[in-house]
């Protein structure tokens, strides 16, 4: 690479602070950690610096970064010396969103790397998939990776390193015994059976490789940090040190599959906190914290007075709706918090129910009313349309709660004499992995249109208020991506270089119905169910009755087990 070409990266690498760096001739297994979009995202994303911070760690391990490169660059080098990704032992992807599938073909691509991982042999790195699409559904890219790691990176990391270390068996054993590492998927162990019904499941061709793979999580948080182990600017949250506050959300919604691959609920010990919020005020002076559910956090008060005491200030990634307080409110506005999301979901009570929100209208506007009279400015309000069993009345209830939002809001700003901002973002629904509304299909694109004009005709005449939603395309293609198997894997290099899914679908002779729209019946086997997250199918399609029921009662904790036939509880988190 060029003096003028490296330019640019040794000027990110002047600004960071905590960055490893390892001498390359000192014999170390070299590894290549790859995020598949910016740095700016990339740098912004915890588990891919926490995964960076415990290969460093190692003394037998050299790990540098790798981003998505910019347009006009025709190089893929890492971030640390200017490697190529040829010259590693390992590529480790960390990928969180879908859509960024399509940009590895351009990463594989520049790195003159085949893409598909029955082309490379022994002169090529392992490729490993991690990050939360790992153990939501691999299998989109099944053909491409070499192994992927199922579950978190804290339990996984020792014994994979232990085997990919001095290994001198050929490629084909050595995946076999990586294969026996607890949480190691290698899918080339397995041959998809497509059955006639629709449905798919992986089963596997060789004797070494499990069933089913097993989700791993680390069970004791404070055994590892996880915070901003390095400090850069030109990243989202440049001016605040991240620190991770719990994993899992024991609320249940029914459409979150962050709120069920992350179960058991774990939390970090306060005073395990407090020495990361320590670390982190060393270089910033705003600690964000991070989780599913912050504010399910049980000792939430006494973090943010720590942080206070230490003379830092405080944001959250998330507020709850159900407990909200004027003293957080307060702790907010001191912080210097103009701008709050919350996230109603839906503005019936009947489609709140269907999803598990478990929050009602007048807690909403109560939160609310906390938020204006605390000196909130602006407000972003986070809606879902497109869910199953939705009506035009459940439409128009998104209408008339806004409406009513608006009113205190715009109350408030006259007192402060200053009004604020309402902000919708307005997303559609998209079915999961291993959730109860995995069952469900995605509203067709047409009727989600009309319903978006309809909204943002309605929220154009609330004053000072405005709408924004996603690009239907994509959340379309988010949805396929998601729910897909191996077929569409072949796909990839085509949808990358800007081709029509629709048109592919129909040159690959495969229905995009088939995949995004349909409802599934309760025997259909899923390509992710290769994986074993730890939540039983049954819990989840009782679960999906229940909803389609509109049950106002809010069931047993995520990870329960119900019986089928007395409806009680056992093994109850």
């Amino acid at each position: 690479m060029s003096k003028k070409q490296f330019q640019p990266k040794k000027l990110r690498l002047d600004q960071e602070y905590g960055t490893s760096r390892h001498r390359w001739n000192e014999g170390r297994y070299r590894i290549a950690l790859v995020y598949p979009n910016t740095y700016f995202q990339g740098m912004s994303n915890l588990g891919f610096l926490t995964v960076y911070h415990l290969l460093n760690q190692r003394d037998d391990c050299l790990c540098e970064r790798f981003f998505l490169p910019e347009a006009d660059e025709n190089q893929l080098v890492s971030l640390e010396s200017g490697h190529r990704l040829s010259d590693f032992d390992l590529i480790a992807f960390s990928v969180s969103f879908e859509n960024d599938y399509l940009n590895l073909p351009r990463i594989f691509g520049l790195s003159n790397i085949p893409f598909y991982s029955s082309d490379r042999d022994e002169s090529f790195p392992l490729v490993l998939l991690g990050g939360v699409c790992a153990f939501i559904n691999p299998e989109p890219l099944a053909d491409i990776v070499d192994l992927v790691a199922v579950g978190e990176a804290e339990p996984i990391l020792p014994a994979l390193m232990t085997c990919l270390i001095g290994t001198d068996v050929g490629r084909k054993e050595h995946l076999r015994n990586l294969a026996k590492i607890a949480g190691i998927y290698v899918p080339s162990l397995y041959q998809p059976d497509y059955a006639e019904s629709g449905g798919v499941l992986s089963v596997k061709n060789d004797e070494s490789a499990p069933t089913r793979v097993i989700r791993q999580y680390l069970n004791d948080l404070d055994q590892s940090a996880s915070r901003s182990f390095i400090q850069a600017e030109e990243t989202e949250f440049g001016n605040m040190a991240l620190t991770e506050v719990s994993r899992g959300c024991s609320r249940g919604c029914r459409f979150c599959a962050a709120g069920f691959v992350y179960l058991p609920p774990r939390e970090r010990s306060l005073d395990n906190l407090l020495d990361q919020v320590d670390a982190g005020l060393c270089h910033r002076n705003r600690i964000g914290l991070v989780a599913a559910a912050v504010a399910d956090y049980s000792e939430i008060k006494a973090l943010q007075q720590g942080i206070i005491e230490k003379n830092g200030q405080i944001s959250m990634s998330s507020l709850r709706l159900d407990a909200l307080t004027a003293e957080e409110v307060d702790n907010l506005h001191k912080a210097g918090h103009k701008s709050v999301a919350i996230a109603p979901e839906a503005g019936s009570q009947r489609m709140r129910n269907y999803i598990n929100k478990g929050i009602d209208e007048e807690r909403i506007l109560e939160s609310v009313k906390l938020l204006a009279d605390g000196g909130i400015k602006n407000l972003k309000l986070y809606f879902i349309i497109g869910f199953p069993e939705e009506q035009q009345n459940d439409i128009d209830a998104i209408i008339t709660l806004t409406e009513k939002i608006a009113m205190i809001w715009r109350e408030a700003g006259r007192k402060r004499g200053q009004l604020g901002h309402l902000t919708l973002s307005v997303n559609p629904f998209i079915p999961k992995p291993f959730t109860p509304l995995q069952w469900g299909g995605m509203e067709q694109e047409k009727t989600l249109k009309k319903k978006i004009r309809y909204l943002q005709s309605a929220i154009s005449r609330i004053p000072n208020t405005r709408m924004n939603h996603e690009s239907l395309r994509a959340a379309t293609l988010q949805t396929f991506l998601s729910r897909g198997d191996r077929r569409i894997g072949k796909m990839l290099p085509a949808l990358a270089a800007g081709q029509n899914l629709k048109q592919l679908c129909r040159k690959s002779d495969l229905s995009l119905d088939f995949y995004v729209t349909r409802e599934r019946g309760e025997d259909e086997r899923f390509p992710w169910e290769i994986i074993d997250i730890g939540v039983e199918r049954h819990y989840l399609w009782q679960e999906y009755l229940r909803a389609q029921q509109e049950k106002s009662t809010p069931p047993c904790m995520p990870g329960c087990r119900r019986c089928g036939v007395c409806n009680e509880t056992v093994n109850c988190c």
